[in-house]
């Protein structure tokens, strides 16, 4: 079959079929940049296809999930498309979240295969995983490895460039991804997306922004955090070129808004805690961002002294917050009226995304009215269909919506609590459970707790969100350590290194004799949090 024939005929659309269709209609225009290097479509349509031979040739089926476990490079587009390709389910992994970590989710999900590192194989071979059974390497090793099965990446260049061959029966509701979580039991969860939730949203976010083939979208989110899904596939979506940031440059916030400047980036998408520090250290100059035209944040809170002084520093640019978890994506939107900032408190979250339904649902499991509370629930085609190998947490969080009792349906529990404003749009007012944000990142903080309990001399710990402009919330843990021991701030944060992601140590610790308890028994975390 012919690349034409495979993006106009009668297949089901999936999200490997948006590379195929921009490379065909566009295959010499600019597709990714990462690190000084890039690829064409035609380049990335051809990797990709080799890659897909690859892991068709290793024995990789349909719905096989392979982990993507590096930093950030066109290696990166090209393994996410190649494995689509091979009819697999991708997972990034954070590469700088501890060793024992990745494991557990590499265990979790039964990968089978790895596209990765030597040194990070060889980290994730001395904490155990079970299922990996052979992995492609992006960078020659020094010596032959010994354990898990090692293909080199430039062994690829030996496979054919054509589609993998075969019907792999694929539909949009198989599953595309999954991206992994933090977890109210101390372990990250995997939320399983299918092509179908994917395109939902590529396709709102077309129509909405009407993403051209001229424009430059930055990719500033890590391929595991849901941002990172705009960046991609709306780019190739549109044949337009995404720009993945180098860690290096997203630490200082001039470098950033020079990267901006230099690489002529039309689209930007972060959480907003990354446009304060923009706003705050980045010199932004409106003259040096002349193609800049739209600005996109979700994640968090945005600060409304910061949110105006950003509209005032580019005052071209459309700015617009999107809101919606892991579990959804975007469900709602809100396009910023600069005539309104000086009087709003808060920035809302908005109304429904099309083809989405949202509403908030009261204690009495009644749908709120204008100026009402409740918890907002999402149904729609974008909502997931849940969590990896966690049929129970499935069920709490997707439910049957029995606002409606003629056929079977579910909608998800975002546990996030909105008011219903006069002019139809929603305003976030916290969370039901002990999740929080920091820096746009989903943090339960349960996992941290459970993290703290592992250190031996701790009998007993909290951790709590102390909110501030600048990030949305810092974190802090209270410890009782066991009689005569002595553990010090720098020790503490030391050991959750080694068990939770950099974002989720506290940044602040306090060392008690004990915790506060209510008349039951159970920790007072109301006042823990007053103290």
């Amino acid at each position: 079959m012919s690349l034409q024939d495979a993006v106009t005929g009668n297949m089901a659309y999936l999200l490997q079929q948006l590379l195929s269709e921009s490379a065909y209609k566009n295959p010499n225009a600019l597709a990714v940049w990462a690190r000084g290097r890039s690829l064409t479509y035609c380049e990335l349509e051809e990797r990709s296809n080799q890659l897909a031979h690859l892991l068709r040739e290793r024995g990789i089926k349909k719905g096989d999930r392979i982990g993507i476990y590096f930093p950030k490079s066109v290696e990166s587009v090209v393994s996410m498309f190649g494995v689509l390709k091979a009819g697999g389910i991708y997972v990034p992994l954070d590469p700088n979240q501890p060793t024992q970590r990745i494991a557990y989710i590499v265990n979790n999900c039964a990968m089978r295969a790895l596209v990765t590192t030597r040194d990070r194989l060889q980290g994730l071979e001395q904490v155990g995983i079970e299922s990996v059974q052979f992995s492609v390497l992006t960078n020659r090793p020094d010596e032959t490895p010994k354990g898990i099965e090692p293909v080199l990446w430039e062994d690829i260049a030996n496979f054919p460039t054509g589609r993998a061959p075969g019907d792999l029966h694929q539909t949009t509701l198989d599953l595309a991804y999954i991206l992994y979580t933090s977890g109210s039991t101390g372990r990250p969860k995997g939320v399983m997306l299918s092509h179908q939730n994917a395109l939902t949203f590529v396709e709102w976010c077309a129509d909405t922004f009407q993403i051209r083939a001229e424009d430059r979208l930055s990719n500033h989110a890590p391929l595991h955090f849901d941002l990172s899904v705009f960046d991609v596939y709306n780019a190739i979506e549109a044949g337009a070129a995404v720009y993945m940031l180098p860690e290096d440059v997203l630490l200082f916030p001039v470098s950033l808004a020079k990267f901006m400047a230099t690489q002529g980036i039309s689209v930007w998408y972060s959480v907003p805690s990354a446009l304060v520090q923009l706003v705050l250290h980045g010199n932004l100059n409106a003259n040096n961002l002349e193609r800049l035209r739209l600005v996109l944040f979700a994640g968090e809170i945005f600060p409304i002294k910061y949110l105006g002084q950003l509209a005032d520093l580019l005052p071209a640019v459309e700015l617009y917050n999107l809101y919606g978890p892991t579990e959804t994506n975007v469900c709602t939107y809100y396009r910023v009226d600069r005539t309104k900032l000086a009087s709003m408190e808060k920035v809302p979250i908005g109304r429904a995304c099309a083809n989405t339904e949202v509403f908030g649902v009261d204690d009495r499991g009644q749908i709120i009215e204008a100026g009402q509370t409740g918890e907002l629930h999402v149904r729609g085609p974008s909502v997931t269909c849940g969590y990896w190998g966690d049929p129970e947490k499935t069920r709490r969080m997707v439910v049957p919506n029995h606002f409606q009792s003629n056929y079977e349906e579910r909608m998800y529990r975002t546990g996030d609590l909105v008011v219903l404003r006069e002019d139809g749009d929603y305003d976030f007012v916290g969370r039901r459970d002990n999740q929080i944000k920091s820096r746009g990142y989903r943090i339960e903080l349960g996992e941290i707790e459970a993290a703290l309990l592992t250190h031996p001399g701790v009998k007993e710990a909290a951790v709590i969100a102390v909110p501030d402009d600048e990030v949305g919330n810092r974190i802090k843990a209270v410890v009782a350590l066991h009689g005569g021991t002595t553990i010090s701030t720098a020790e503490m944060q030391q050991h959750c290194a080694k068990k939770v992601p950099k974002y989720m140590i506290p940044e602040m610790m306090e060392f008690r004799a004990s915790l506060p308890k209510t008349s039951t028994g159970k920790l007072d975390r109301v006042q823990l949090a007053a103290s």
